[in-house]
């Protein structure tokens, strides 16, 4: 049996983690394959345009093992991100929709879904890359349907990943799918990660943040809303500050911030108390009520549909040390 073949094109601009991430989960499982006699694994090659260094957004150097295939089988193409990757050269596009038609999957990392798309290769799929560039991605390829919360995507052969570390996620998906569970699990024991990390982007993701709204009515109800998460605002509540009927509010509020009213506060209540969870050694009853919902259990439905995971997780995986330790033993007590 031969290596299954794994081709990383690299490029100036690249982030360094999205290629050294995949690589250790998949020689890390070559070399539990060797030593269990169970097949000969990977055989990962960094390829690119010019055969010389290139030049990370870390200013990292990373050395290529050859130029770009232009013929022959090609087991994973896999293409990572970087500002590098949004900016690819046509040539290159080019060069990755007909090596595509030779892979027998195709892999994006991070923003090396820019590319993919570029190539045509994701239209009409679901795909996903870094959060923060979610909506550029759909915004310049309209085609593709981007799933911003999503940490990796299968689509047939197309499989895409968020941003950065979700490379490992996503290459331990690849080694699950051609080793099976118990090969895949040991490799994230080893790398001391998640096999499947609990919920999606949006517990990584920023606050939610929009432009002032150009119309003075919608921007004053912004600000009232930022202002003080806490009070009520509800839409007829709302509309009766700005002077506007209850269906017009909602029209142009929905119009000049992209979404509802009801989903604008909800977000930004998440948001309060994201803070707080962060920062503060609070009880999750006192971050509800400070971030402005009516109680845990509504903060608790909110956070599973905002983030992916409930608030008392949340609070363990990213806030401070003193604040889990204080809200640990206040809960206790």
């Amino acid at each position: 049996m031969t290596p299954h073949s794994v081709i990383v094109p690299i490029f100036d601009g690249i982030q360094p983690l999205d290629v050294t991430g995949p690589h250790e989960v998949l020689m890390g499982a070559t070399a539990l394959l060797h030593a269990l006699d169970a097949g000969p694994g990977y055989e990962v090659s960094l390829v690119a345009t010019a055969e010389r260094p290139v030049r990370a957004e870390s200013g990292l150097r990373l050395v290529p093992d050859g130029p770009l295939p232009t013929s022959g089988p090609i087991g994973t193409l896999l293409v990572p991100g970087g500002m590098g990757a949004r900016a690819t050269a046509p040539e290159f596009v080019d060069w990755l929709r007909e090596a595509a038609g030779r892979a027998e999957r195709v892999v994006s990392v991070c923003t090396g879904a820019f590319p993919l798309a570029a190539a045509g290769l994701l239209d009409g799929l679901a795909a996903t890359t870094h959060w923060r560039f979610a909506g550029e991605l759909g915004r310049r390829y309209p085609a593709v349907d981007v799933q911003g919360d999503a940490i990796y995507l299968q689509q047939g052969q197309i499989w895409t990943s968020a941003g950065v570390s979700a490379g490992i996620d996503l290459a331990l998906a690849l080694v699950e799918a051609d080793h099976g569970v118990d090969v895949a699990l040991r490799i994230a024991r080893e790398l001391v990660v998640f096999l499947r990390r609990p919920g999606g982007q949006s517990q990584f993701a920023g606050p939610v943040w929009s432009p002032p709204a150009r119309q003075p009515s919608i921007r004053t109800a912004h600000d009232l809303i930022h202002g003080d998460p806490t009070a009520d605002l509800r839409v007829p509540v709302l509309a009766a500050r700005v002077g506007m009927s209850e269906r017009h509010f909602s029209r142009e509020f929905t119009k000049a911030l992209g979404s509802s009213p009801g989903d604008y506060v909800e977000q930004v209540r998440v948001d309060a108390a994201r803070r707080l969870l962060e920062s503060e050694p609070v009880l999750v009853t006192v971050a509800a009520t400070r971030s402005g919902f009516g109680s845990a259990e509504t903060m608790r439905r909110a956070f599973l549909r905002r983030v992916g995971v409930p608030p008392d997780h949340y609070r363990r995986h990213f806030a401070g040390t003193a604040a889990t330790s204080s809200a640990t033993a206040i809960e206790r007590t």
